[in-house]
């Protein structure tokens, strides 16, 4: 089992280490932020709406803070800058945003609780990669 898993691993290894590689693994990881901050700046009115829905206020100060935010944070990762700082801010606001936004204990069962449940443990494992990220970032010599 060891040599089939050594012959594996020295198969994937060329592939997965490279930096593009890695580059598009944190591009998909920072896409929903990209996105999602993309959407407010376009469509403000619904992210004012947003940050009413989740009583947050003053909603146009919170959506402004968030919208810089998840740019800012997406583009420090992306572009290597304080790498493991961006990481790190997204991994927090991730749980943040997940404690407000899928509080599925409070919900009756059904759909939309289970629903609600499946995207908050999502939600957990999308910080942890950003833990991740973090750690991989600040173990590398080069990132020293």
């Amino acid at each position: 089992m060891m040599e089939l898993e050594r012959k594996l691993a020295g198969i994937a290894r060329p592939l997965l280490q490279s930096k593009a590689v890695y580059w598009v693994a944190l591009l998909g990881l920072c896409s929903a932020y990209l996105q999602g901050s993309l959407m407010k700046l376009f469509d403000f009115q619904s992210a004012i709406g947003e940050m009413n829905h989740f009583g947050l206020s003053p909603a146009p100060v919170f959506a402004v803070l968030v919208i810089a935010f998840e740019l800012v944070a997406s583009t420090m990762i992306l572009a290597g800058i304080f790498r493991w700082l961006g990481a790190l801010g997204l991994a927090g606001f991730t749980l943040m945003a997940t404690f407000v936004a899928l509080r599925f204990w409070e919900m009756p069962d059904g759909m939309d609780r289970m629903m609600a449940t499946n995207a908050f443990f999502e939600h957990l494992g999308l910080a942890g990669a950003f833990v991740i990220v973090a750690w991989v970032d600040l173990s590398t010599p080069a990132n020293r």
